[in-house]
């Protein structure tokens, strides 16, 4: 039997400021960022030194991490819910912080890969970690919100790594662009440690066996709104994970601005981050459904135009890139809403649900991400068909989700 969750669980006064909890939250969440976007300018020299064949392949330094990331969240979620997000999460920085300077030593290509998928796994125990806490002091639209202003901060990161990388390059050797993920993550783990309290009751630890964490996974597994928005996500967030693999050949070989990526780059994150923003202002008034709901038919209309007007046009790069930068802010307005929506009923299992979640939509997204930036030709038209695609995909699954019906309030205030 599962037990009802405990209340103080969900209404913990915080002994920080709730701007350090979210800044905290939001580097936490990083950590993933900085796993993947600091290496985007690095990839092609990353390819030169391992003498790659297939320019293809040094996708794979991204996709090594994103693939490592999915399935331990399966395993770290029921281990959050044991023994606590804390120790979990002070663990997986430990592991983040090995796994980053030994890349820097990687005799090979294939070895580089495996310590990559190391690292992507020790940052899952960190995501997961990170998520159940939030989960834990706070759920629904205030979740969201929450959400939306971590994933404002958060931004900040995505903002800056390509051109912390090429700035690493420019006066060290590129295997530094490695170094620096382990010198990001250790004042983080000590701010953690001094600052950062624990967030789940003595009383709403569940027994680390088989039957309770199958009965949690079937549980996340069987529910209509948490099993429909966490598939919807996965499909969604293909795209973007299309473009992260992909980006760095888009805006060499196709436009041929490699030299301002690093701009380029920060200006869709930025972009992003304002969307998270108005996300957090505005999510507590109208409800995660009507945003989400409208942000992904906007996200279906800008990604269609672009591929129009990219193949029967011409492929002009400010069009391309102030259409793919507002098809690329509606992911601000998704995330958090999909999210609090998938866990607003899983509060008792907080970790578990995370964790699988975390896996599902991950899964799915890195797989039609590989799928979709492997099939780069030369030209943005593959990625923006895979937009229009997965855009189309989610938005089905929302309307058998809601049983047909879009834009309802459907979830209270918390």
């Amino acid at each position: 039997m599962s037990r009802q969750p405990n209340l103080k669980a969900e209404t913990i006064s915080l002994p920080i400021p709730r701007w350090e909890f979210v800044t905290i939250m939001a580097a936490i969440f990083g950590l993933q960022a900085m796993g993947i976007d600091i290496m985007l300018p690095a990839l092609e020299v990353i390819a030169n030194h391992y003498d790659i064949q297939n320019q293809n392949d040094q996708q794979l330094v991204i996709f090594a991490f994103i693939l490592g990331f999915g399935f331990p969240q399966l395993i770290f979620g029921p281990i959050s819910d044991r023994f606590g997000r804390k120790t979990l999460l002070q663990l997986s920085m430990v592991g983040y912080f090995l796994t980053s300077f030994a890349c820097m030593i990687a005799p090979s290509f294939v070895s580089l890969l495996a310590l990559r998928f190391a690292q992507g796994i020790c940052c899952a125990g960190t995501r997961v970690s990170a998520g159940a806490i939030i989960r834990d002091v706070s759920k629904g639209r205030s979740m969201a919100s929450i959400l939306s202003l971590v994933f404002t901060v958060f931004m900040i990161i995505p903002i800056l790594a390509p051109a912390i990388g090429t700035a690493i390059m420019a006066v060290l050797d590129w295997k530094w662009v490695f170094g620096f993920l382990g010198v990001f993550s250790a004042p983080l783990f000590l701010w953690i440690q001094f600052r950062l309290p624990k967030t789940l009751h003595e009383d709403d630890r569940r027994p680390l066996s088989f039957k309770e964490v199958f009965h949690a996974f079937r549980l996340v597994a069987s529910h209509r709104v948490t099993a429909g928005y966490m598939l919807a996500s996965g499909f969604i967030y293909g795209s973007l994970f299309a473009f992260l693999g992909a980006s760095e050949q888009i805006f060499d070989d196709v436009f041929g601005r490699f030299d301002k990526f690093y701009l380029y780059f920060a200006g869709i994150a930025g972009l992003l981050a304002v969307m998270n923003y108005l996300n957090s202002r505005f999510v507590e008034r109208f409800g995660m459904r009507r945003i989400s709901h409208t942000v992904v038919l906007i996200f279906i209309a800008l990604s269609a135009i672009n591929l129009i007007y990219m193949k029967l046009v011409e492929p002009d790069f400010w069009v391309f890139y102030i259409l793919f930068a507002l098809t690329f802010g509606c992911f601000g307005m998704l995330g958090a809403n999909f999210s609090s929506l998938a866990l607003e009923y899983m509060g008792h299992i907080a970790g578990t649900a995370n964790a699988v979640y975390g896996f599902i939509t991950l899964t799915l997204s890195s797989l039609f991400g590989i799928i979709v930036a492997r099939s780069f030709d030369g030209t943005v038209h593959p990625l923006l068909a895979a937009f229009v695609f997965l855009g189309v995909a989610s938005l089905i699954i929302i309307l058998i989700t809601e049983r047909g019906r879009l834009f309802q309030p459907g979830e209270g205030k918390s």
